[in-house]
């Protein structure tokens, strides 16, 4: 998915943000529609089928977070957030219900467009790739093979489903409630962060030159981790 021609769905009640946001993006060559409502922003989802859509959290008729969940029930098209305040507890709850990132209003158009760039390659590269390349890291998914400078590691089943859902997610912030979810999948790990810090304190070991200096791994304080291969 390159930019061109891209189409970006911006769902904000604020015709200021709309206007930037239009501007801007028409200016790199995305082709941008507007909603001013969520009930409009639904409507136009279904359709002009974007590519990627910006969504604000507090709009009049109803909340972002109910737009988003209506949206997740059919589509797994890229979502961006947009929040007017710094609340840690609701960027958690929108990457819970499926957000792909999220950017904190007021914000600078180098960082949103960054983000935007990482959340159109993450579609951009199908899930039956079978084998990731990360720099120097390879994930061969139909051999459940990992490889670092060419040499194979040892991972734990453990350690390589948490390197998969990580690195398939690349760019995405992941939950700890998600992380737990998917790699252990019993609902009784949900709230147990602990086993992450363990298994991900592992990986780095394995995969980082510097595990203390992590270039794979990051991690988002309070809500979880990010894998973070640019090419």
């Amino acid at each position: 998915m390159t930019a061109t021609g891209a189409k970006i769905l911006v769902i904000d009640d604020e015709a200021q943000i709309r206007k930037l946001l239009r501007v801007t993006l028409n200016a790199h060559g995305f082709d941008v529609t507007e909603a001013a409502t969520g009930q409009e922003g639904l409507l136009q989802a279904t359709m002009v089928r974007p590519d990627l859509i910006v969504l604000d959290l507090g709009l009049p008729d109803m909340t972002g977070m109910d737009v988003l969940q209506h949206i997740r029930e059919w589509s797994q098209v890229p979502i961006i957030i947009l929040t007017a305040q710094d609340q840690e507890q609701d960027k958690v709850a929108a990457l819970d219900q499926g957000a792909d990132d999220y950017v904190t209003k007021p914000f600078g158009m180098g960082e949103f467009m960054a983000r935007m760039r990482v959340a159109l390659r993450h579609i951009a590269k199908t899930q039956d790739e079978p084998v990731l390349k990360l720099g120097d890291l390879v994930i061969d998914l139909s051999q459940r093979v990992v490889e670092l400078h060419g040499e194979k590691l040892k991972l734990t089943p453990t350690e390589y489903d948490l390197l998969k859902v990580l690195a398939l997610n690349n760019g995405r912030v992941m939950t700890h409630r998600q992380l737990l979810k998917q790699v252990w999948g019993g609902s009784q790990y949900e709230s147990d962060s602990q086993y992450l810090r363990v298994y991900v304190g592992h990986l780095r070991k394995k995969i980082e030159e510097d595990s203390t200096r992590p270039r794979y791994i990051l991690t988002e304080p309070g809500i979880g981790y990010r894998f973070a291969w640019q090419e």
